[in-house]
């Protein structure tokens, strides 16, 4: 894959009022990874991605797309390069998979320029990456978890974005649709997209991310290969965490085994 930086952030830092969350973040995003960011709660994983997506401005430092500092874009300019699928987005009631979807292609429309076949071709195609184009005219609400993510993930697809952010997209989903959601997500960044997420599992973070960004109070403590990353000291230094690191006998990969305290 090309290590290429197609989004970065340059002695960035976040926060609300006066709080700050993060700062003096440098992270490099290279073009075709699969980036996940990890860290316990409240470290600021959530705010560099509303940063990444241009939903929070810097208070200091900069965040560039493709070398432009990404506020210097308009939403709707930024919105074709970056798409932000966020925690738990709310649906409206009464809308159907269809609809919502249709909303991805918002910054494509123009006031001369409304709706089009290149719109419903762009719908149809993003229904059909994630498998739910047969349930095109249900409701969103009627859906289950897993298939409720995928709609969402369809809907940021029809932005056709080369960039997806997605702010712990697994919440609240049984460990089968976690991974039929991360599977999508290894499909999409295998045909090119570039994806940065946010996970909490550190097992499902190893198995599908190519890059794993480390974070603790606001800072990045460590970032590389899930191999280079998850180590025991690591776990013990950010998660406060005793743990072997293990190869998971399905693939090789680093997996986490949390020390047994009952065994002491």
């Amino acid at each position: 894959m090309s290590a290429t930086s197609i989004l970065r952030a340059e002695g960035v830092r976040l926060g609300y009022a006066d709080r700050v969350i993060v700062d003096d973040l440098h992270l490099s995003i290279a073009e075709g990874e699969f980036t996940v960011i990890i860290g316990p709660n409240a470290c600021g994983k959530s705010t560099v991605l509303r940063a990444l997506g241009r939903m929070l401005r810097p208070q200091a430092g900069r965040v560039l797309l493709a070398e432009r500092e990404l506020h210097e874009h308009s939403a709707k300019e930024a919105a074709k390069h970056i798409a932000l699928l966020p925690q738990s987005p709310l649906v409206p009631e009464a809308l159907t998979v269809a609809d919502l979807v249709a909303r991805g292609r918002y910054p494509h429309q123009r006031l001369l320029r409304q709706w089009s076949n290149a719109d419903e071709i762009a719908v149809q195609s993003a229904l059909e990456q994630v498998q739910m184009l047969e349930h095109a005219d249900r409701f969103v609400d009627e859906l289950s978890g897993g298939q409720r993510q995928r709609v969402w993930i369809a809907l940021s697809l029809a932005q056709e974005t080369p960039i997806l952010l997605l702010d712990e997209p697994t919440t609240y989903l049984d460990i089968a649709h976690q991974i039929e959601v991360l599977e999508l997500c290894a499909e999409l960044n295998k045909a090119g997209r570039t994806l940065v997420a946010v996970l909490h599992d550190l097992n499902l973070a190893a198995r599908y991310a190519t890059t794993l960004v480390a974070m603790c109070d606001g800072r990045i403590v460590s970032q590389g290969t899930p191999a280079d990353v998850l180590t025991p000291q690591l776990l013990h230094e950010v998660f406060d965490l005793e743990a072997r690191v293990v190869p998971d006998p399905e693939n090789g990969l680093p997996m986490v085994v949390p020390r047994d305290r009952r065994q002491r």
